[in-house]
């Protein structure tokens, strides 16, 4: 006869997990992932680079750097004290959620869902606990794009760096090279250090690679530091490496030897390079702690035996206020979000560039400037101009260039300090002023003014990022600005506007600003139309 009430064993497991805290768990999960859909979404578009194809490995490591260190923690069953830190970093999290959401940047969104972690992870262990488990949180940062501005000052940093060791090394071994800006001249050719060969690709992984060293490393914190600070000089220097072979490749067998598998091959060639020098590193620095203790121990604590059956813990999570507010309120959030109208979505008003006048005051423009499509795409402008604009009696003219973003939300404004040493200009001086004093404008109008010099020609600029009628002349301002009015109203359009004239031999620094005073009045009044301000 069956015992119709008995319980199979695998029905008595499954029972087993399914708690009224691991219910509040999944709704928990279920309503970040919703709510923090956007930040996933840019995640999964930068995976899809170079720079970022390593992306989704660090989730997989953190959560096994998670298990690694829960199983040295013993089980806690019943209520937890010291939860409140973490509901507020989870409301700090959601927070910036809905400030991402609302200014359409998903990677805020992204970077928030760590915070989210943090937050859960110090909810169902307490702070007392909690907050050391911060290394496999931390980690997880390696995983997301950087914020557009930052990336590209640290590709062209990287970028010149790169270019002038390669150069270094070229010379080392005869052969002749000039470098100007990121362009290696090797005489019947040159060899253009693009931003792809910057290092970036390797250096994002390798740092991941170096954290997760440091992490297992048996040795003295300090080691540890040096492992973690390693990744970048070797980085630097092994891409230089690389472009040191390109450029030999190109001279003695021509420029299609570098490009496709052949270019591919090599990075993953100096990529792999750079993983083993941080393993000898590891191991050279353990040997000196060997000879101080006079004990031997590997260098890298390998050891993951247990780690998976720590994943049934999750039956133990106490179903406490603190953890439902931690699923109410990115559930609360998401709805919000999702029945809110549509901001922002609108066709600005705006008059193309196309209708720019080609008399300003005193000032002809000549033949606009078409920039070829490799620079199009680097600019990634919705609309731009660029023309020179004469005066009569004038000695030299003065170039007007401005490109405008609809939407600065996915990159936007490469700011010039940035582009100008990659084509080889060297910026002599770089300061930030407010002139709205000596133009008598009504508000603050920040710019930025540099002097250029490329050989024996130098040249005055003035530029500035225009974000809807607020004249910014620092860069990370800028997308703070954009931030704030994402969330305001939606919008994310900016442009950047920038006069450039030639500093004559005969002339000072004070007779080229004249010109540059000269345009800037005139332009002024009519750029609303081209660039919208603030509704």
């Amino acid at each position: 006869m069956t015992d119709t009430n008995s319980t199979s064993p695998s029905s008595a497991a499954l029972s087993a997990y399914l708690t009224p805290g691991t219910a509040v768990f999944a709704v928990a999960v279920v309503a970040a992932a919703w709510f923090f859909m956007p930040g996933f979404v840019t995640l999964f578009e930068a995976w899809q680079t170079p720079e970022y194809s390593h992306g989704p490995l660090i989730p997989v490591i953190s959560f096994a750097l998670f298990l690694r260190h829960l199983r040295d923690v013993p089980v806690v069953e019943g209520p937890i004290p010291m939860r409140w830190p973490g509901v507020l970093v989870v409301t700090l999290a959601v927070i910036a959620g809905t400030a991402g959401r609302l200014a359409h940047i998903g990677d805020i969104v992204a970077y928030s869902f760590i915070l989210w972690t943090g937050g859960l992870l110090l909810i169902s262990f307490g702070w007392a606990q909690g907050w050391k488990f911060w290394p496999s949180v931390l980690h997880l940062v390696y995983m997301l794009p950087l914020p557009g501005v930052l990336y590209y000052k640290l590709s062209a940093f990287l970028q010149l760096i790169s270019s002038e060791l390669g150069v270094s090394i070229l010379r080392v071994f005869g052969v002749s090279v000039f470098l100007e800006g990121n362009i290696i001249d090797l005489g019947d050719l040159q060899l253009h250090v693009a931003e792809a060969c910057s290092g970036l690709r390797y250096l994002f992984p390798i740092l991941s690679f170096s954290y997760v060293f440091a992490i297992l490393y048996t040795g003295p914190k300090w080691h540890k530091a040096v492992l973690l600070l390693a990744a970048a000089p070797i980085t630097v220097m092994m891409n230089a490496v690389r472009i040191a072979i390109a450029g030999v490749i190109v001279q003695y067998w021509g420029v299609s030897y570098v490009e496709g598998f052949t270019h591919f091959f090599e990075g993953w060639v100096i990529f792999l390079a750079s993983v083993v020098l941080l393993f000898i590193l590891a191991r050279i620095l353990m040997l000196l702690q060997f000879r101080r203790e006079g004990m031997k121990r590997e260098a890298l604590d390998l050891d993951m035996d247990g780690c998976l059956p720590q994943i049934s813990r999750i039956r133990f999570i106490w179903p406490s206020a603190a953890l439902m507010l931690a699923a109410a309120l990115p559930l609360a959030g998401a709805i919000a979000l999702t029945t809110m109208p549509e901001r922002g979505t609108s066709e600005i008003d705006r008059t193309p560039f196309a209708l720019f006048p080609r008399q300003l005051g005193e000032w002809r423009a000549g033949i606009p400037t078409v920039l070829t499509p490799s620079v199009e795409r680097t600019l990634g402008a919705d609309d731009y101009h660029g023309i020179d604009l004469i005066r009569p009696g004038e000695a030299t003219s003065v170039n007007f260039f401005s490109a405008w973003y609809a939407d600065q939300s996915a990159g936007g404004v490469h700011s010039p300090e940035i582009c100008l040493p990659g084509a080889g200009w060297e910026i002599a001086a770089l300061d930030r002023i407010d002139i709205a004093d000596e133009i008598g404008w009504p508000e603050p109008f920040n710019i930025n003014r540099a002097v250029i010099q490329k050989g024996m020609v130098r040249q005055l600029v003035y530029y500035w990022f225009d974000q809807k009628g607020r004249k910014v002349a620092w860069d990370f301002a800028a997308k703070a600005w954009l931030v704030v009015d994402g969330v305001r109203t939606g919008r994310t359009d900016g442009a950047l506007v920038r006069l450039t004239t030639v500093i004559l031999p005969d002339e000072s620094e004070a007779d080229a600003e004249v010109r540059l005073r000269a345009v800037l009045e005139e332009v002024l009044p009519i750029m609303p139309k081209f660039i919208p301000v603030a509704e």
